[in-house]
């Protein structure tokens, strides 16, 4: 029903417009502290960002997080029922805090997990306190670094939304999500692949600095011989008056002597640097099980399912894994509640592949017609057959109601009607 104009006017609120009558009525209103970037955002340790590690460890964490985590119901046979309607499942689906949304920070564990190998998951407000109560309810969850560990604590560094600035608390080890990255000896370790390869990353980048710095690289040949000390003198400030032409001439040219020679270093030294990258690269590759096809886009379906298994679900098992340890309580698991993650399996499958895969699903009873609609994007239909796990391609059983409702009936009369009528007009 369309809202009448005089109440859409005295409801209706605009930006700009009442931005004036609150600054009106407030003298001062402090809104904390402000940057001029976003201060809650994860960023990548520098020995990563400059490298091509910041494109594979951010293509995996896009991967894990489009994997769904839900807080759930298990029947007797722990397979799953339903969603549970809780804070939990809240934070992972939903909003997790005030500045990300439930993909978001599922994003930020995967990439955090990647890059420091060690995180904390911290439910920063709750119900009731964690530190009385085994059953509490969680109303926020943020990321953290763990600064020091203790036996029974560990301090984290996180980000307090109240006043935008990042402090480092101590909380006990049973209250957080401790999660550990699974290939932590390949990508973390002191002395793993992917840390040996940053570094040699980094030692190309200082050369290809040093190159590109403008320096002539010239080699100066003097009359006379300088082994004395004086010699030597007259030698560094000739070289310095020649420097002293090139920057001061407009073109960059000095003149020398008749006697004197000059030899120009025009070519880069050679080094094995390059190739053990590349050996390192593919080394880091094979040990985690990427390829190339992979990172690009063009893998086949049966590649992304063996990176999905043998990667991206090893990834995402770590903190569902310390969710059910850490957040749910032994009456909760008691109740058959669990933290579950679901991978649509259907993305992987070509078009051309959906309508066999839809008929041997329907037809051996393992999905109905309107969840395999749901999944290629159509509506769901209104017809009562659609719902039900039924072989569309056999009769039904004797004893079963057959009959069309009257209403069906009807509807289908009418039309018949109406069509015969337009048969014999035209």
């Amino acid at each position: 029903m369309a809202i009448p104009i005089g109440s859409r006017l005295k409801k209706a609120w605009n930006a700009f417009l009442n931005k004036e009558q609150e600054d009106a009525s407030y003298e001062y209103k402090d809104y904390g502290s402000s940057y001029f970037y976003r201060p809650d955002r994860f960023r990548l340790g520098y020995r990563h960002e400059r490298t091509i590690i910041n494109a594979v460890i951010n293509r995996i964490a896009l991967d894990c997080a489009s994997i769904d985590i839900k807080h759930v119901k298990l029947d007797e046979n722990g397979r799953y029922l339903e969603d549970v309607d809780s804070g939990l499942n809240k934070c992972l689906s939903v909003e997790a805090n005030l500045d990300q949304t439930g993909r978001a920070f599922r994003n930020d564990i995967f990439l955090s997990l990647l890059d420091k190998g060690t995180i904390c998951i911290v439910p920063f407000e709750t119900d009731k306190d964690p530190n009385f109560y085994d059953e509490y309810d969680i109303l926020g969850m943020r990321v953290g670094q763990i600064i020091e560990w203790y036996p029974e604590h560990v301090k984290v560094r996180l980000y307090d939304q109240r006043d935008g600035q990042k402090k480092e608390i101590q909380l006990p080890k049973r209250n957080v999500a401790i999660v550990e990255n699974p290939f932590y000896a390949t990508m973390n370790d002191e002395n793993s692949t992917l840390q040996r390869l940053v570094r040699k990353l980094n030692l190309l980048d200082v050369i290809d600095e040093q190159s590109g710095s403008g320096k002539l690289d010239l080699i100066i040949q003097l009359p006379y011989v300088v082994k004395s000390e004086k010699r030597q003198k007259e030698a560094e400030n000739r070289r310095d008056g020649i420097a002293a032409q090139l920057k001061d001439s407009q073109y960059g040219i000095a003149y020398i002597d008749g006697t004197e020679k000059i030899t120009q270093l025009n070519r880069p030294v050679e080094n094995n640097l390059l190739k053990q990258i590349e050996y390192l690269t593919n080394l880091m590759f094979s040990q985690l099980g990427l390829t190339e096809e992979i990172l690009n886009g063009s893998a086949s379906p049966s590649v992304m399912q063996n990176y999905f298994s043998r990667i991206v679900e090893h990834i995402v098992a770590a903190p569902v894994d310390e969710f059910n340890r850490k957040f749910l309580s032994d009456e909760s698991r008691n109740n058959k509640e669990a933290v579950k993650y679901f991978r649509d399996p259907f993305k992987l499958i070509p078009v051309e592949n959906v309508a066999e895969i839809a008929d041997k699903f329907t037809r051996n009873e393992i999905m109905t017609s309107n969840e395999i609609r749901q999944i290629v994007g159509m509506k769901p239909s209104r017809d009562p057959e659609a719902d039900k796990l039924r072989n569309k391609n056999l009769s039904k059983p004797a004893g079963e109601d057959t009959s069309v409702p009257e209403e069906d009936l009807d509807s289908r009369i009418s039309k018949l009607i109406k069509k015969k009528g337009a048969d014999q007009n035209g």
